[in-house]
């Protein structure tokens, strides 16, 4: 796997401030994505041990709230074989931080309806992940006012509330309300 950006102090892609990581590859390639030179699964860089051990040394700083994945597509099967390693090894060295995940996949219908029957790795990934935020990005449902997305026809769901219901259930942050 390649990626294209790892972005310190990043204090948009979720609450708190976040260490982010953008993979490389998309299938997606909604119009107007924000970032379409992800889309190539080589672009950037490798994403090597070396990288990984950086990033959770880094994420150790008592700054930072957690990990976000973002892309180019962070759950494209190519890629979700190198990053479940990784979020294993955040988990187990850092099980406080929360780990947010941007996917143009819906959960229920593509990553457990589709992709986990086929790939396991999906499904250990999902239970990793603290947020994901679903669904592509669409121009012509595009609302700046939202919280953490880019598109009103995106959720911002509770995976593990998700995992335990078996159905979607939202997650909303403490004092704000989130618009789904």
């Amino acid at each position: 796997m390649n990626y294209a950006e790892i972005k310190e102090y990043d204090i948009a892609n979720g609450p708190g401030v976040r260490l982010t990581l953008f993979v490389s590859g998309c299938t997606h390639h909604c119009p107007e994505c924000f970032n379409p030179e992800t889309w190539d699964f080589n672009y950037g860089k490798p994403f090597t041990e070396d990288v990984e051990e950086t990033l959770l040394e880094k994420l150790g700083e008592g700054c930072y709230q957690g990990l976000t994945l973002l892309g180019g597509e962070p759950m494209e099967i190519a890629n979700q074989d190198a990053l479940l390693p990784f979020l294993e090894k955040v988990r187990e060295r850092w099980p406080k931080k929360d780990i947010w995940c941007f996917t143009g996949y819906l959960m229920d219908r593509d990553l457990l309806g589709r992709m986990a029957p086929v790939h396991p790795a999906t499904r250990r990934m999902l239970e990793l992940i603290d947020v994901l935020v679903d669904g592509e990005f669409r121009i012509e449902e595009k609302d700046i006012t939202l919280l953490y997305k880019g598109s009103r026809n995106q959720r911002t769901i509770n995976v593990p509330a998700s995992l335990e219901k078996g159905e979607i259930v939202l997650w909303e942050p403490h004092g704000v309300t989130v618009r789904t």
